[in-house]
């Protein structure tokens, strides 16, 4: 299912850039005055009470972050030098094997443990921007420890990506809470790595900023990544890609997967505290497929879709004519042939308004309506035509790949 680009608002949903602004050490050489030394000289101490410092962020960190992980994407020398920082995954250095068929260290993000097995298995779950074209995989552990990793199956769309590791030095494993219960301004903790393993299991905090924003975005192989994303100001760097957005119970509420870092106008303003995470709900929806098939198999009505609020009133007065009562909707920009919407009587124009007993607003809501569903499934279109609203019933024998292939 595409939309038609010229009607999407220019949201960039990748990290643009990033620098570090080294501070503190700072040697001068050369001379220097000292103040001279009083009679007091050497007599200040350190307080002697202690105290411990416990707090609902200080006990969701201690639960969830010995589960974060860092993820190593390795490439041979030959296919590695161009793989540098891009959302969220920091390029690295290391340029010390002399041989080009050897595997190094060509991007790292983050990761969480989230699943055990009995039979001495672990389950990591990533962005699959963190793992593409990586031609091994290697996982540092919280205690510092370094395990190979498999993967086990990637949902560019989603942007996430499932691992899989030797479980025998995994002590803990995160839990997912219920991302539809989130609500604006509860505290928000991102773990991970930003810049690399280097900083690894680096804690921020913010809040949840929003919620159900659509953020599109192109990977590196040129795929759509389409996310109703939480927002958040806790700091998402390069590096913490993949890594868990956790509320104040430890639990899993996203996976962090990008920032805005500038605005896409030509005066390219300055962003700050403006990253995404994918809802938990949604990430174990997808990790179960994965884990299952390696692949996400989604249901197609084989249209391209425009939001009817991005629509100037003069396309909605000649195109549409719909009641002045409809606001909001997906607009099918057009309808492809041999296809559930066009067996169902879709046609061009036509406004989506509801799927089932779900609101249609917007496209994302759409798309979140028909990936509840699977191929096979009968689901029920509300939508204008005109002045006039009807309700069909539309047969999902489609899926996105068979549609890319008619």
């Amino acid at each position: 299912m595409k939309q038609v680009k010229k009607f999407i608002p220019g949201l960039v949903g990748g990290v643009v850039g990033a620098s570090l602004l080294l501070g503190g050490n700072y040697l001068i050489n050369g001379n220097s005055s000292t103040s001279s030394s009083s009679s007091n000289s050497g007599t200040t101490k350190v307080s002697n009470v202690s105290y411990k410092v416990s707090s609902s962020v200080t006990e969701a960190v201690a639960k969830v972050s010995p589960a974060v992980v860092s993820v190593i994407n390795l490439q041979s020398t030959q296919s590695s030098s161009g793989a540098n920082s891009i959302f969220g995954q920091q390029g690295s250095d290391d340029s010390s094997s002399s041989s080009s068929g050897d595997l190094e260290a060509a991007s790292e993000g983050s990761g969480v443990i989230y699943k055990k097995t009995d039979d001495n298995k672990a389950y990591v779950v990533t962005n699959n921007h963190v793992v593409e074209s990586q031609e091994g995989l290697e996982i540092l552990l919280a205690d510092g420890t370094k395990v190979t990793g498999t993967l086990v199956g990637t949902d560019s769309y989603t942007d996430l990506a499932v691992i899989e590791i030797p479980a025998d030095k995994v002590t803990t494993v995160a839990e997912f809470g219920d991302s539809d219960k989130l609500t604006v301004g509860e505290p928000a903790i991102a773990i991970g790595s930003p810049l690399g393993s280097e900083y690894a299991n680096s804690v921020t905090e913010g809040i949840v900023s929003s919620l159900n924003r659509n953020v599109v975005s192109t990977n590196d192989s040129n795929e759509t990544v389409n996310i109703n994303a939480i927002q958040t100001d806790a700091a998402i760097n390069p590096g913490n890609s993949g890594g868990p957005l956790v509320n104040i119970s430890g639990q899993v509420i996203g996976i962090n997967s990008s920032k805005i870092a500038s605005s896409s106008s030509s005066s390219s303003v300055s962003v700050e505290g403006m990253g995404f995470a994918i809802p938990s709900n949604d990430v174990v929806s997808i990790i179960n497929q994965l884990e299952e098939s390696g692949e996400v198999e989604r249901p197609a009505l084989g249209v391209q879709l425009v939001n009817f609020s991005d629509l100037s009133s003069q396309q909605i007065e000649q195109y549409l004519k719909t009641p002045d009562s409809v606001t909001s909707g997906a607009v099918l920009a057009s309808v492809s042939s041999a296809t559930p919407a066009e067996e169902a009587g879709l046609k061009q124009y036509d406004v989506i308004v509801a799927v089932d007993d779900d609101e249609v607003t917007s496209v994302t809501d759409l798309q979140s309506a028909l990936y509840k569903h699977k191929v096979g499934d009968e689901i029920k279109v509300t939508y204008y035509r005109a002045e006039k609203k009807s309700t069909v019933t539309v047969k999902l024998t489609l899926n996105t790949k068979s549609l890319q292939n008619k």
